[in-house]
C-alpha cells in the first residue's frame, strides 16, 4: 500500500513539474497578437486595377488549369501551384518544358493575393505581372503571348469567355486580360484557418500548445519578418542575418533580390515566405532543400535570431504553424474549351516572338 502511494506521489511531482515547465499562455496574447497579424477576410479582396468579377473568376480558373497555354501544352499554372497539395507542387524545385529543372522552390498559390509582391525576389508587384511570367520562362512553360492569344482566339468558347470577362471592350482577348482573369481566379484562394477563428474571438479554435508556441513566436522575434494577414510575404530580409546558413540551404549562385535590384545590400535577400498552410508546403525555403519543418525552424533560429531553440520550443512553434493550415476553397476542374483545326499545336523547342 505504501508503494502504491509512493508511486502516486511521484506521478503528480512528475505531472505538476512537467506541467510546470510548460510557458505560460499570456492573458493578453489576443490582444498583444492581434497588434501583429491580421485575420482574412471574409469576402473576396478587391486588386488594384482589376474589378473582380464571377465572370473573370471563372475564366480565371480555366485558364489556371489550361496546359495548352503552355508550348509543350503540358504544363499549366496547377502544375507548380496544385491546389490538391497546398498551392504548390512539393519538389524541390518545379520541373518545366523539356523537364528542365527550375532554379527554386515554387512558392504557394493559395493566399498569395495578400503578398507584397510575387516570387521569391519580388520581381512581379502582383498577380498579374507573376501569371505573365511563367508562362514566358524557358524552363517552365517557354511560350509567348502571341502563342497564347492564338490559341485562345482559336477556341470560340474562349472567346465568348473572355467577351463576357470583359465587356464593351473591341478586343478583348489580349496577354493582359489573360494575366487580369488569372488573378482574379487566385485572389478567391483564401484559406481561413483556426488562427483566424481564434483571432476572430473563438478562445477554442486554437489548442493550448498553439497558444504557446505563438507567444514563443512572436516573444523569439519570428513576428519580426513573419508578421500581417499573411504571417510573412510583407518584406525582404537576409537569409542568414545573424548566420549565414551552409550551401546546401542556401546555395550560393542564388543572390535573391541582388538580381532584381543590383544593389549589394540585397545580396541573398528574400522576400519573408508566408507561413499560412506552410504544414503542407514541404520542402522549404527558395532552395527546397529541407523537408522537415521542425528542422527548417531549428535553421530560423540559428540563421535569423542567432538562437539554439531548444526542442520543446521548436515543437511549440510547429503547433503554432499547423494552426494556418486552412480551409482551400471547393475547386471543381473546369471543362475546357475544345480545340480547333486552327488552334497551334504543341512543340518541344521553344517557341519566338515575332
Amino acid at each position: 500500500m505504501n508503494k502504491l502511494v509512493s508511486t502516486v506521489a511521484v506521478s503528480v511531482l512528475l505531472a505538476t513539474v512537467t506541467h510546470a515547465a510548460d510557458p505560460p499562455v499570456p492573458a493578453d496574447l489576443r490582444e498583444t497578437a492581434l497588434e501583429v497579424f491580421k485575420p482574412l477576410p471574409s469576402t473576396i479582396p478587391a486588386v488594384k486595377d482589376n474589378r473582380i468579377t464571377t465572370e473573370k473568376i471563372a475564366l480565371g480558373k480555366a485558364l489556371f488549369f489550361d496546359p495548352r497555354v503552355s508550348a509543350s501544352g503540358v504544363f499549366s499554372c496547377n502544375s507548380c501551384h496544385n491546389l490538391a497539395t497546398g498551392g504548390d507542387d512539393n519538389l524541390e524545385t518545379s520541373i518545366g518544358h523539356g523537364w528542365q529543372k527550375g532554379p527554386r522552390n515554387a512558392p504557394t498559390a493559395l493566399n498569395a493575393v495578400f503578398n507584397i509582391a510575387q516570387f521569391w525576389d519580388g520581381r512581379a508587384e502582383d498577380l498579374k505581372a507573376q501569371a505573365k511570367g511563367p508562362v514566358q520562362a524557358g524552363v517552365e512553360m517557354a511560350n509567348t503571348p502571341d502563342q497564347v492569344i492564338a490559341a485562345l482566339k482559336s477556341m470560340p468558347q474562349y472567346v465568348e469567355w473572355f467577351k463576357a470577362a470583359f465587356p464593351g471592350e473591341a478586343d478583348p482577348v489580349t496577354f493582359d486580360n489573360f494575366a487580369r482573369a488569372i488573378e482574379a481566379f487566385e485572389a478567391t484562394l483564401i484559406t481561413p484557418a483556426p488562427f483566424d477563428a481564434w483571432l476572430n474571438g473563438d478562445d477554442n479554435a486554437m489548442t493550448v500548445e498553439a497558444k504557446r508556441g505563438l507567444s514563443l513566436f512572436m516573444d523569439k522575434g519570428c513576428a519580426a519578418c513573419h508578421a500581417g494577414i499573411n504571417v510573412g510575404g510583407e518584406g525582404y530580409y537576409p537569409f542568414g542575418l545573424i548566420e549565414k546558413p551552409g550551401a546546401e540551404v542556401l546555395p550560393e549562385n542564388d543572390k535573391g533580390r541582388f538580381a532584381v535590384t543590383n544593389t549589394a545590400d540585397d545580396s541573398y535577400v528574400f522576400r519573408a515566405a508566408p507561413l499560412r498552410n506552410i504544414v503542407l508546403t514541404a520542402p522549404y525555403f527558395h532552395s527546397g532543400k529541407v523537408w522537415d519543418l521542425k528542422q527548417a525552424v531549428a535553421i530560423m533560429g540559428t540563421a535569423q535570431l542567432g538562437e539554439e531553440l531548444k526542442g520543446k520550443e521548436v515543437n511549440l512553434i510547429v503547433a503554432f504553424l499547423d494552426s494556418l493550415t486552412g480551409k482551400v476553397p471547393d475547386v471543381t476542374y473546369p471543362i475546357l474549351p475544345p480545340e480547333t483545326d486552327v488552334t497551334p499545336r504543341p512543340v518541344s523547342i521553344i517557341p519566338t516572338s515575332k
